[in-house]
């Protein structure tokens, strides 16, 4: 067997790349496509061409290499074995060669994975690409530009102070933003640091008074699902003395001082209204309602969406429950549970949010019943981890294991995450039993897939168990399924045998609404048409549809999902304002 990292692995890797780069120069498709495997992939995050693309099949792959690269003009592959050295490894039950290479563009450096497959014939046969991936290196072409600010032991004496130019500097009474960010939580800001790092003045707008308050606003008992070493910011990883699991007001006050440390350009208290794009300027024109009411327009080239896909409450159409006396809250605005002690709760939802707050009203004494809507995908934290496992133990630095997270596209990710449910149900049975025995209804993702497909398609679905599920199945918190009841009434619900479950408080752990419902109350029907779905994986390219790419609609983006989501994917969609600025992208 060969060995994990070895030398044969690095010279195989680099026969690879010679072998390509030669058929890339060539323009040769016949000679590219016996490079790849008959069931093979080539993401693109702006790498090669602008797009955030997948392409599947050696000949697709072929002709979109050959075409993409007439503008581009890649060429210097070579294998970057200074941050990687080439090994084995399995994926999805299939051994690979993996590595990481370098090459140049007229666009800047770019850096890539590749997976080789291991065939019949060893390792000496001509191995084919399984999977392949190019990506632009933002630090690379930031190296390239220079104009780092010259070191100065001068003082500015005389001259207002740095506080004073900071603050003036965050008017915006001389200038406009080149773009206007509408969200300031881990995806907006994580976004504004990327487009300072290419020299953009970027203007992040938050409706609520404190930076980092959609953390700390939310319910009392929240805290990441996953540890911190998936969740890092970019420039500015968190330390290692961070709790493992990281709490909601510890996440609000880092926003906090990352914003600082970083000087983001950052506005609270800030509503965005309403934005319309003028086709004369290729500018917006965009009324926002500050603080104290008063209404500012700004013209940004470009907005950028950073609402995520946990934006606006979603406030379902729930027959008779008017008839209900009682208090009915959203899960965005519960806080704790402590007046709700010894007295009876209904939370509608069976997904995280109503599982934690559930859990928070049942630790203050409530007497609560969950309400079950569909089937959820529930797993425990141990099992969860086995998702996140390229960012856990001893391994490459950071930015690598982003690489090879992001190298692997979403059909292959699908085996992956196939594979690894089948070991969740196997860890977690006993504990699936037991649910099923008070009659929760699980599912497994789609087509078996876990969670994070079910995130790239309805923003959750799932929960991972910290003792909430203990308690429904042990009956200590009580279960109903919204099919069998009958009516609300005053004082709870009554069920379809009669019985009455009573209720003094509802609160609805029902979601949000996304990006969609964003787009058309602040821009209009016409641009919600150009634009067209956001979120949920496109059936052709095999992405996320309209996330951290160029829309339908000039000037308009959209970034949002998970921490390490918006680390990896907020350097393309700076990368891609940066071509169109500089003239290399049409606008």
């Amino acid at each position: 067997m060969l060995d994990k990292r070895s030398p044969e692995a690095a010279q195989l890797a680099r026969r690879w790349i010679s072998s390509f780069a030669a058929a890339l120069e060539r323009g040769d498709e016949a000679l590219l496509a016996r490079l790849f495997d008959r069931e093979s992939y080539w993401r693109n995050l702006s790498g090669i061409s602008w797009p955030i693309r997948t392409f599947s099949g050696p000949e697709a792959i072929a002709r979109e290499l050959r075409t993409r690269s007439g503008i581009s003009q890649p060429s210097a592959f070579d294998l970057d074995i200074d941050r990687f050295t080439p090994r084995e490894n399995v994926i999805a039950g299939r051994r690979v060669i993996e590595a990481l290479f370098r090459f140049s563009t007229v666009n800047g450096p770019g850096e890539g994975v590749v997976r080789l497959l291991w065939s019949p014939g060893g390792w000496d046969a001509e191995p084919r690409a399984w999977m392949m991936s190019t990506v632009l290196d933002i630090e690379g072409i930031c190296r390239q530009r220079g104009g780092q600010e010259t070191l100065s032991n001068m003082r500015d004496f005389g001259e207002p102070s740095w506080e004073e130019k900071r603050k003036a500097q965050l008017a915006y009474t001389d200038r406009e933003p080149d773009v206007l960010i509408v969200g300031g939580g881990h995806g907006g800001v994580s976004a504004a640091a990327e487009l300072k790092r290419l020299g953009y003045d970027a203007l992040v707008i938050d409706r609520l008074p404190r930076v980092g308050d959609n953390w700390r606003l939310r319910y009392d008992g929240l805290k990441l699902h996953n540890t911190w070493h998936v969740n890092h910011f970019r420039y500015l990883p968190f330390p290692i003395t961070m709790p493992g699991y990281l709490p909601k007001d510890k996440i609000a006050n880092w926003i906090e001082f990352y914003v600082d440390a970083l000087d983001l350009n950052f506005w609270t208290g800030t509503t965005f209204e309403h934005a319309r794009y003028d086709e004369a300027t290729k500018s917006w024109i965009a009324s926002v309602r500050r603080c104290d009411g008063s209404i500012r327009e700004l013209m940004p080239k470009h907005i950028v969406m950073a609402s995520s896909v946990s934006g606006t409450p979603n406030i379902p159409t729930i027959p008779t429950i008017e008839n209900f006396g009682g208090s009915v809250v959203h899960s965005s605005a519960f806080r704790n549970g402590v007046e709700w002690s010894g007295r009876p709760v209904l939370v509608i939802g069976s997904a995280t949010s109503g599982h934690d707050i559930a859990q928070e009203l049942h630790a203050q004494g409530a007497k609560v019943t969950m309400v079950q809507r569909s089937s959820t995908l529930v797993m425990s934290m141990e099992a969860s981890a086995l998702y996140d496992s390229i960012y856990l133990g001893d391994g490459p630095p950071l930015e690598v294991r982003d690489l090879l997270n992001s190298a692997t596209p979403y059909p292959v990710a699908k085996q992956v995450h196939r594979a690894i449910t089948q070991k969740v149900k196997e860890v977690d049975a006993e504990l699936h039993e037991r649910l099923r025995a008070v009659g929760f209804k699980l599912d497994f993702g789609i087509d078996e897939t876990g969670w994070p497909l079910k995130f790239r398609t309805r923003g959750g679905g799932y929960y991972f168990n910290i003792g909430a599920s203990d308690l429904i199945a042990n009956r200590e918190v009580g279960l109903i399924q919204a099919s069998d009841i009958r009516q609300f009434v005053q004082d709870g619900v009554e069920m379809n045998d009669g019985a009455v479950i009573p209720a003094e408080a509802i609160v609805l752990a029902t979601g949000f609404k996304g990006h969609d419902h964003m787009v058309l109350t602040h821009f209009g029907p016409e641009v919600a048409k150009k634009v067209g779905p956001v979120w949920g994986l496109d059936p052709d390219y095999h992405e996320l549809r309209n996330m951290w790419t160029k829309t339908g609609q000039p000037g308009l983006w959209f970034t949002g999902g998970a921490f390490s989501m918006s680390r990896i994917y907020s350097r393309n969609l700076a990368l891609q304002i940066d071509a169109i600025e500089t003239g290399r992208l049409e606008k």
